[in-house]
């Protein structure tokens, strides 16, 4: 059979490899100039610093088959993910943890004690969190909401906490210890040579033909036996039901000689401050030494035309648009709509990898 994907990411390049392993032909088109999607790393020509061209990806999972299988492909080395904050003028630890509360209110708890401060804090009238906001003040309470997640979450998401639903605050920990580990996963890392490095040797193979500066339009469909599209969704069908809102970033580039600001990941929770993070980049590459340094702030605004999208914006309230393109990509029968554009939610990469191997082998299993 001779398959067709758009884009070369982590979706289309793990499900690619698993059909051509399979023997099928495989041809993978991909609008930029390089493979790997938004978690394209590249030497800084200036700097000689790897950098993660479209903002910081950390590799960390529980899923020993998805660690086994980048690591096929290219060797991860150690590295934790330490993120700070500046919040009201001064700098705190994030995830929150018992030196953040000790910190913030000027307290020497033990975890216990904190454990007790913090539910004291936490407005338990909240049984059933629907919205970001009330997440955030069953959480943590008032103070650390407006201190850490509400300036921050406007800045990002360009919307009101109160719009935007209580999973996505879910995701972050919150620690009565002084673990300042921003993830509990068992497995993490980072790619020795890169992310565009390893998807380069995924996509290695005799039955995969990648084209790069060409997006396999909608129109193309029919020249294949099926297509595994990784675009935006509303994108395939010419945004007949509407468009679907993404976020997008804008990185302003900045280089300084030596340690610049001592973390990779200084965030800036602050409404007032205008970029939400900068991003010290040689600092994802422990293992490397380079005397100059690069790094990035980052904007959030609304994703236009031209723009990439990163985030897709989901509402408390919902989104009929979103039901409108979904029902129509289920009636579909040629096309699997794969990837964060294409499922139009948010994946880490080795939730993209899962997705991505599971579809690979459901397809494979029902139609050989």
């Amino acid at each position: 059979m001779h398959i067709g994907f758009a884009g070369a990411g982590l979706s289309c390049a793990v499900i690619g490899r698993a059909f051509a392993e399979a023997g099928h032909t495989v041809s993978i088109f991909e609008q930029r100039d390089h493979v790997a999607g938004n978690c394209h790393t590249e030497r800084d020509g200036a700097t000689g610093v790897m950098v993660h061209a479209y903002g910081p990806h950390i590799f960390h999972t529980n899923d020993t088959e998805v660690w086994d299988y980048v690591n096929r492909f290219e060797r991860f080395l150690p590295y934790t993910n330490r993120v700070k904050a500046t919040a009201q003028g001064r700098v705190y630890s994030l995830p929150i943890n018992l030196l953040t509360i000790n910190q913030f209110f000027g307290k020497t708890f033990i975890p216990a004690e904190a454990r007790a401060f913090i539910e004291e804090q936490a407005d338990q009238s909240i049984t059933d969190p629907q919205s970001f906001e009330e997440q955030a003040l069953r959480f943590v309470g008032p103070d650390l909401y407006a201190a850490f997640f509400r300036g921050y979450t406007r800045k990002q998401w360009g919307l009101e906490p109160t719009e935007i639903p209580a999973s996505i605050l879910k995701r972050l920990p919150l620690r009565f210890n002084y673990n300042d580990d921003y993830f509990d996963h068992r497995f993490q890392g980072m790619p020795e040579g890169g992310y565009t490095q390893m998807v380069e040797r995924i996509l290695d193979h005799d039955n995969i033909t990648v084209t790069l500066g060409t997006p396999l339009a909608p129109d193309d469909v029919s020249k294949f036996d099926h297509v595994f599209y990784s675009g935006p969704l509303d994108g395939f069908f010419g945004e007949e039901h509407g468009k679907l809102r993404y976020r997008t970033l804008d990185f302003e580039r900045m280089e300084a000689q030596g340690d610049a600001q001592g973390c990779a990941v200084m965030n800036y929770c602050d409404e007032d401050t205008p970029w939400t993070r900068i991003t010290e980049h040689k600092h994802f590459s422990p293992w490397e030494d380079h005397e100059d340094s690069v790094l990035f702030r980052e904007y959030s605004r609304a994703c236009e035309a031209e723009d990439i999208p990163y985030y897709p914006v989901h509402l408390v309230a919902g989104d009929r648009t979103l039901d409108a393109y979904r029902a129509a990509a289920e009636a579909l029968e040629n096309v699997t709509f794969v990837g964060r554009l294409g499922t139009y939610r948010y994946m880490d990469m080795d939730v993209t990898i899962r997705a991505a191997l599971d579809t690979a082998r459901g397809w494979l299993a029902a139609r050989g």
